[in-house]
């Protein structure tokens, strides 16, 4: 059954997200290493997913969302205008990147289809651990991401 709470509308699947990863497992070095990337403080490093009550200050505010809940739509995989200037101007470029390879994926494939194959995207090639997105190395075997 799929989390609807990870289901981020511009296609970047919180079940892969280091935030959220971080907060499921209770992972404190993640935590602060995540926290140095976004200059923010480890307590604050908590997620639950872009739809549920516990969203990460930096998704809270994100115009895709918005965009998104005003069009009726779950995701910009379901909009003519994609993508829009919403995506060109997103300020970080490994989930532009990420966005752009999604979000085609996502209408090809379905919702459910989508989330298995970034699932099988992030998960360790050695031993099957779920990686998150921008994992350089697996954090249970130590295998580096091809």
């Amino acid at each position: 059954m799929i989390n609807q709470e990870l289901i981020a509308p511009c296609g970047l699947y919180c079940g892969v997200c280091g935030i959220y990863c971080a907060t499921k497992s209770g992972d404190e070095p993640l935590k602060e290493k995540l926290a140095k990337a976004y200059g923010d403080t480890p307590d604050k490093i908590n997620c639950r997913g872009c739809r549920s009550d516990s969203v990460y200050w930096y998704c809270a505010v994100c115009a895709i969302k918005s965009c998104t809940i005003e069009k009726g739509y779950i995701g910009c995989h379901q909009c003519a205008d994609f993508p829009c200037d919403k995506i060109d101007n997103f300020p970080v470029p490994e989930g532009k990147k990420n966005i752009l390879r999604a979000i085609p994926s996502w209408k090809e494939l379905g919702t459910e289809a989508f989330i298995a194959a970034e699932e099988k995207l992030f998960s360790c090639a050695h031993c099957g651990n779920q990686l998150f997105r921008g994992a350089r190395k697996c954090r249970q075997c130590g295998t580096v991401k091809e």
